[in-house]
């Protein structure tokens, strides 16, 4: 398969730690050729440990189009108070010899990003692994999962703990049937990670596709069903079998007319069930969303 992500330049080119006799060189001299993001930080400081790492990730993604210096304010008391640094973290982006921007706090990494976005005037773009997965993204809604699947392992094995890339790998290798090693995947898998809604997701839709396995044939269920309409087992097993074969707007219309019909079916088995599939789907899926009006609507009625 075609390599899509190339190396990562390497992190002691882009990122290095600094004191008062190199901060001279480290920022001012070497923001003239590119700018330099400087980290204020200390090792008693909290949002320090949760941004430094933010701020690294950003750095290394953007491939030299920006530089971080880090510099400890218990080590360099003298820097902190010429740059006026009055908590931590605290961030400088110094370009051209010159301060040009800046924040306070720990920030969310997307926000690093688009900080990073204004100081390269955009140069730095989306990193190398986001423009996979939105490619990955594309060929999943084409069909395309064993391609899609091909090039969300690829971002897995640069970063293990990528959520978009395991979210997707999940969901590919279910679509093609490799059931076992989409459980690998998972069990590799951190808490954290396992945690993140989009992997959360996924593995929902991995339990479903185990599930539907023995749902059992279409046409002999819905046969079940209208020699008994109130058959809730038939009409729970068609709706994992309609999830088996891709129509989720079926296997959702199914668990609803079981819910209408008697909602504490099995200790409410089949409005569980439906909880599942939203998960699968995603909340923002239009799916999702509509099924939630619809069960709303059954059970205020």
């Amino acid at each position: 398969m075609e390599t899509l992500i190339n190396a990562a330049p390497d992190p002691a080119d882009l990122i290095k730690d600094s004191d008062q006799n190199s901060f001279m060189a480290d920022v001012i001299e070497a923001s003239r050729e590119t700018p330099v993001i400087v980290d204020f930080w200390a090792p008693w400081c909290g949002p320090c440990k949760q941004l430094g790492p933010a701020l690294e990730k950003v750095v290394k993604d953007a491939g030299g189009a920006v530089r971080m210096v880090k510099v400890n304010i218990d080590e360099n008391p003298a820097i902190a108070q010429q740059m006026r640094v009055q908590s931590i973290p605290a961030v400088f982006a110094f370009f051209q010899g010159r301060p040009v921007d800046g924040f306070q706090g720990a920030l969310p990494e997307s926000q690093i990003r688009e900080f990073v976005k204004r100081l390269t005037g955009g140069a730095a773009g989306d990193s190398p692994l986001d423009e996979a997965l939105d490619a990955a993204d594309q060929m999943m809604e084409a069909g395309d999962a064993q391609g899609a699947g091909g090039i969300y392992s690829q971002v897995v094995q640069h970063d293990p703990e990528n959520i978009r890339g395991n979210a997707g790998l999940i969901r590919a290798l279910v679509a093609i049937g490799q059931v076992e090693q989409a459980q690998q995947v998972i069990e590799q898998l951190p808490d954290a990670v396992k945690k993140a809604p989009e992997v959360h997701a996924a593995i929902s839709s991995l339990e479903l596709a185990s599930e539907s396995v023995d749902a059992g044939e279409e046409a002999e269920l819905l046969a079940a069903i209208d020699a008994d309409p109130d058959n809730h087992q038939a009409r729970y097993d068609l709706a994992m079998a309609r999830f088996a074969g891709g129509d989720r707007e079926g296997a959702v219309e199914a668990l609803i007319e079981s819910i209408r019909r008697d909602r504490e079916w099995e200790e409410q088995k089949a409005r569980k069930q439906l909880v599942k599939f939203f998960e699968a789907f995603g909340h923002t899926d239009p799916v999702t969303i509509q099924g939630r009006r619809k069960l709303s609507a059954v059970l205020f009625s």
